[in-house]
């Protein structure tokens, strides 16, 4: 498995309704409401045979009030 962080930019006054869809998918480790450009972060670990753009979009990025993402891919834990 490879983790992923994935920040979520939702319309104003939707914030909690796109977390609940988050959740709602069972696919997060960890998620998280931040301060700054970003209103969420999650923490989701990727399975090593899947194509990460593929896997987030088939899985997370059709929800809807969700108006930008930023994914930041891992490469090593030190």
């Amino acid at each position: 498995m490879r983790p992923v962080f994935v920040q979520f930019r939702c319309e104003p006054g939707k914030t909690y309704q796109v977390a609940e869809a988050i959740y709602d998918r069972e696919i997060v480790s960890e998620l998280y409401s931040t301060s700054g450009e970003y209103d969420l972060l999650a923490k989701i670990y990727i399975p090593e045979d899947e194509d990460v753009g593929k896997y987030l979009s088939e899985k997370l990025f059709d929800i809807p009030h969700i108006s930008r993402t930023l994914t930041t891919m891992t490469f090593r834990a030190f």
